[in-house]
């Protein structure tokens, strides 16, 4: 045997690890295989689909309802300060000729909102709700001398007490209410 050939079958020893297979015979170890890891639990063609999941709050599902005190939604205490922010939103604008219906949603931010999500959010609705119709009635007493403030002023002062009480009704009923007209200002 010469070098050459020596050197050809060791070569051909070293790289063949497995007999070749006969044609057509998929290779386990075939890197361009497609990757199916959920093969060996596939059903067979033709069979049943399996039954759904149960959903949570079934039976079967093992929900056994709230724990012991727990109450859903806000507090009384969060409730009282919500309606404060859109009812006195309300009775601000009425007293303040629409320019103070801004005051009290801020109080019921800067009191309870550091501690309540819930009033929060509610209070920075009213607030910016609010903040509008309060520049809206600025403009119209500025324009009062031109006579056109004498029409934009009750406007304003009513839309921020008609929209005020609606919100103040919707919060007292646990019911979400955005506000019409409004801009996002604080968030």
């Amino acid at each position: 045997m010469s070098l050459s050939t020596a050197v050809e079958l060791r070569l051909y020893r070293e790289t063949m690890t497995e007999p070749p297979r006969p044609p057509g015979d998929p290779d386990p170890n075939d890197p361009t295989r497609p990757f199916d890891p959920y093969a060996p639990n596939d059903p067979a063609p033709g069979s049943a689909p399996p039954p759904p999941p149960p959903y949570k709050g079934s039976p079967g599902y093992g929900y056994q309802g709230p724990p012991p005190g727990y109450r859903p939604g806000p507090s009384q205490d969060d409730k009282t300060w919500v309606l404060i922010a859109h009812f006195g939103g309300a009775v601000g604008a009425l007293v303040g000729g629409g320019l103070a219906g801004w005051v009290p949603p801020l109080i019921a931010l800067l009191a309870k909102g550091p501690q309540s999500p819930a009033v929060r959010a509610e209070s920075i609705k009213a607030l910016n709700f609010q903040i509008v119709w309060a520049v809206v009635g600025l403009i119209g007493w500025a324009t009062v001398c031109i006579g056109i403030g004498l029409v934009i002023i009750p406007i304003a002062t009513l839309v921020a007490i008609i929209f005020g009480i609606v919100a103040g009704v919707k919060a007292s009923n646990n019911e979400p209410y955005n506000y019409p007209m409004t801009v996002n200002l604080i968030k």
